[in-house]
């Protein structure tokens, strides 16, 4: 699983000209799934999310989580994270979950942030989506379940 977190001042999803998810202060995640990914991983990485001290102080010191600034989260699916761009010049999706897995999970991770109390928004998995935000730092963090 990838997860790219940009903070944020907001965002919003829009999927044929409708707004399917905007929130204000908080993070716009993109969610990528990878054909070993399994539902065990999303309870540590929600909490990981929710917890990671990455916003500002009074002090302006980064040491506050979503959850100390009362934050929201736009959660956007995108298979793209797991392109690999190493042999010619276009990219191979091969190492990406295939839709049915991905869709389950990525249903998973808004149910688990649901249940830590968190405000989620959310794009619509699969669509051509058009994805705005005002980027707070800009701060942008990478997790990365293969990494851990």
């Amino acid at each position: 699983m990838r997860l790219v977190l940009q903070r944020v001042d907001s965002a919003k999803v829009t999927v044929d000209g409708e707004v399917t998810g905007a929130i204000g202060l908080g993070l716009l995640i993109f969610a990528g799934f990878g054909r070993g990914d399994s539902p065990e991983l999303l309870p540590f990485y929600a909490k990981k999310v929710s917890e990671l001290r990455i916003f500002s102080d009074a002090g302006g010191k980064i040491n506050l989580s979503l959850r100390d600034i009362s934050g929201s989260i736009l959660l956007v699916s995108q298979f793209t994270l797991y392109a690999n761009c190493g042999r010619g010049r276009r990219p191979d999706f091969t190492h990406a979950a295939d839709p049915e897995l991905a869709r389950s999970l990525y249903e998973g991770l808004i149910r688990q942030f649901k249940e830590l109390d968190l405000n989620v928004q959310t794009g619509i998995f699969a669509a051509d989506m058009s994805v705005e935000l005002v980027n707070d730092g800009p701060v942008t963090i990478i997790l990365d379940s293969e990494n851990n």
